[in-house]
Formats: C-alpha cells, structure tokens, sequence
C-alpha cells in the first residue's frame, strides 16, 4: 500500500512539474506576441486554487492532474472588443502562430537539458559495464560475448554504464544485426562481436534488452547465508539467526544458490515453508511463513533477510560527474541522443518492427516515478529528463489534437497562403481525438497486463 501512494504522489509531482514547463512555453512565447492569456491551467475539472495577476491572466491548478492548457484570447469563438483584436491568437502572423504552438513541446526540451546538466553536476553512481555470464545458445554467446569483459561500444555508440548499453540496445530493435565492442582484461585491443538479431525476441514487460541477448551484468558473489534479520520480520519470529546457512526448501535442495531460495520465497506469500538451515556445524528445521507484500505492482513473499556477499569491486564503480562547462555538453548530447531514439521508435512503431506492446501509459509512468525518486535525486532528474523529451515528441506528432497537428495546419498555411477551412479542421480534430484515444486505450491495456 506504501509504494501505490509513493507512486502516486511522485506521478503527480512529475507530472505537474512537467506539464508546467509545457504550458508555461506556450504561455512566456504567447505573451511576448502580444496574444491576451485568460487561463493557465494545471490539471482539469474541479479547481482547487486560483490566482489571477496584473494581466488579467486566471492561473489555476485543477483536481485532475492528467494534462493542462493555455487557454488564449481566440476571435473565432470569443467576443472581442474591436481595440482588443491585436490581442487574439488568431489575428497573430502564421509565423507568430508556429512559434507559440511550438513553444510547449520545445521547453519539455529545454526542461531535460536543464535537468540532464544538474544530474551530470551533481554526479551519478555509476558500475562499469562489465560482463557476467552468458546464457547458453543465446545471442551474445553465438557473437562469442565472453564473461568479464566490458562493454565498450554498441553500435558505434560509446558506452560508459549499463544504463548507455540499455538505451543503445533498444534503439537496435527491429535490426537484423548490429556490434558490440568489449575490451578484455588480458587484451590490449578492443574485440568486435557481429549480433545476428533477426530472431530476437524482447518484450520488455518480462526483461531488460540486456538479459534478452543473454547478458547478465556481472554480480559480487552472493551466498546462501544471512548477514542481517529484519528486527519484527516473518524470520526474525521464526528464529532465524544471522549466519545461518540455508540448505534446502520445502525438502528441495538450493544447492548454495541465493537466487532459488529467493525466487521460491517470492512465489510463496503467507505459505508455511519448511527450511533447512546449518547453524554451528548444526542442521535445524525451520518453519517459517513469508509475509505478503506488494513490490512494482506484484505480490510475493517477503522473509525480512539480506544474504552475505562479497564487496563489489571498487574498480568497476565510478561516479560519472562534469564540470560546469562539460556538463551542458553532455546533457545536449544525452538530449539529442534520447530525441533520436524516440522517433526512431515512433518510425518502427508504424513499421511493425517495434509491437505496441512496447507502449507504456501512466501506471508504468507512475511506477518509474516512484522507483526513481525512492533511489534519490540525481536518478529522479533523470527521469523527469525522459519523460520530459517523450511529452514533447508525443506533442508533436501531427494529430489534429496535439500541437503538432495545429503546426501542420500552420505548415499548410505557409506552403498555400491560406488557412485550411475550419470544416477540414474540424474532421481532423475528431480523427485525431479517436487516434489519441486508440493510443491511450492500447497503453492503458498493457499497463494492466504488466500488473
């Protein structure tokens, strides 16, 4: 129940904190044109606070938080006083017009440069790419990927962290080959690999890119013993004990493997499981029943244990940190980068090289907020940074309910002198709610089937 008002709150706060920066773009570009503001709003439906300034602008923050709008003073369906008519949005030049539909998915742009350069400031824990095992049969074994070399390069894209492998990944699906570059240890050349990714399967509702071609991130070696007990936990009340080693579970052995035990507490929520465990040269039967806890929209069994592990390696963990100069180079880089990548998505989703599957709506949205702003700031900027540039690509497909519908319109109206009749604007704006609406529903659908 925590993480659904965690997740909640953290949607609401980044969703108003970026639908603020879009409509404040039409707002500030609106108001330099001299085009009259009657409202601001953040949300819709009820409103729960308002203001109005020397302008004469309404501002206003609504209940529902899914969306906002600038609402500009508009000859064709308000009354217009004649001295007023220099006022109104459409007495305003095309080029006027362009520039203040355009400013909304621009300054969603501007945002995650902003944000990007204050996380690059700030500095990034980050883990060096390195290589873990490999997946028998699986894609990188076939293109000879070996365990503990790092990544260095996908695509011809420089890679510094699992998170530039993960991004450079996924603007490959849909291709039927792309490289991989790794660096080993005992080498002093790079090695390039050839992927043969014709038959790969990713669906990234169940797994990362990554684990898709068969990659697991390298792991310090974790064991079948506890180093710490949740105080009040289900294996505190079992008596379970620091040290203990594990042996079997429900009478299987685990065979020293911490991953099978938790994989089958997880399955296991509110059962009684019976434990083996070795304490003091001794075996001990344990019964314990894990509690039930939901965790990213699924419910498992929770035991309140941490295992041993080694340290991670001090060498492959860096903090991938700027200066003031370099980090505004870096966040456009990671901007365009990003821009690049979502309509290279967009294209393949029209193409079928990409399923719908892949859309996500808002409870995945929500469930990202909340993960990124549990694991601190600089990850939370990074995420209003994504969402951020997707708001403003999606803002600027040419459907007539968007702003890139409306710039389309303009862009006609440039290219033939006139505006386009209101009738074929009207016909458009209907598809285009329909079109939204489809999109909506289809990621709505998988939201809930990821839950």
């Amino acid at each position: 129940m925590f993480d659904f008002f965690w997740n909640l709150a953290s949607f609401i706060v980044a969703l108003g904190i970026l639908i603020t920066v879009h409509e404040y773009g039409h707002y500030w570009v609106a108001r330099r044109n001299g085009v009259q503001v009657e409202r601001f709003s953040i949300g819709f439906g009820k409103v729960l606070w308002r203001k109005v300034n020397k302008e004469g602008t309404e501002f206003v923050i609504a209940l529902i938080p899914l969306g906002g709008y600038v609402k500009m003073l508009d000859g064709r369906v308000d009354d217009v006083q004649p001295e007023d008519l220099d006022k109104t949005f459409n007495n305003k030049t095309v080029y006027q017009r362009i520039a203040i539909i355009a400013a909304g998915p621009f300054a969603n742009f501007a945002f995650a440069i902003f944000a990007f350069y204050l996380m690059f400031l700030i500095g990034v824990p980050s883990v060096k790419p390195i290589v873990g095992e490999i997946r028998a049969e699986s894609i990188a074994q076939k293109a000879h990927i070996t365990s503990n070399s790092q990544i260095i390069e996908v695509a011809g894209q420089k890679i510094l962290d699992w998170q530039d492998v993960n991004l450079a990944l996924v603007s490959q699906i849909g291709e039927t080959s792309f490289t991989i570059k790794t660096k080993e240890k005992d080498r002093s050349s790079p090695k390039t690999h050839t992927l043969n990714t014709s038959n790969w399967a990713f669906s990234p509702d169940k797994e990362s890119a990554i684990s898709s071609l068969g990659i697991a991130p390298f792991r310090a070696p974790i064991y079948a013993e506890f180093a710490y007990i949740e105080e009040g936990s289900a294996a505190d009340k079992a008596g379970l004990k620091v040290q203990d080693k594990l042996i079997s579970i429900n009478n299987e052995s685990i065979n020293g493997s911490w991953a099978m035990f938790s994989k089958k507490i997880s399955e296991l929520p509110e059962q009684n499981v019976n434990l083996v465990v070795e304490r003091q040269g001794k075996h001990l039967n344990i019964s314990v029943m894990p509690a039930l806890i939901e965790r990213s929209g699924k419910v498992i069994g929770y035991l309140g244990v941490v295992p041993k592990s080694d340290p991670y390696p001090k060498e492959y963990l860096f903090e991938l940190r700027y200066g003031v100069v370099d980090s505004l180079g870096q966040s456009l880089q990671r901007t365009w980068n990003l821009v690049v990548l979502s309509f290279n998505m967009i294209g393949k989703l029209i193409t079928g090289d990409v399923s719908v599957k892949n859309l996500s709506g808002p409870i995945s949205i929500a469930q990202g907020a909340g993960s990124s702003a549990q694991y601190g700031l600089v990850y939370f900027l990074g995420f209003l940074a994504l969402i951020s540039i997707n708001l403003g690509i999606i803002n600027l497909l040419p459907l007539p309910v968007l702003d890139g519908g409306h710039l389309f319109y303009y862009l006609v109206e440039v290219i033939t002198g006139k505006p386009v009749p209101e009738k074929i604007q009207e016909i458009g704006f209907k598809f285009g709610t329909l079109a939204l609406l489809g999109l909506m529903s289809i990621a709505l659908f998988n939201d809930f089937s990821r839950l």
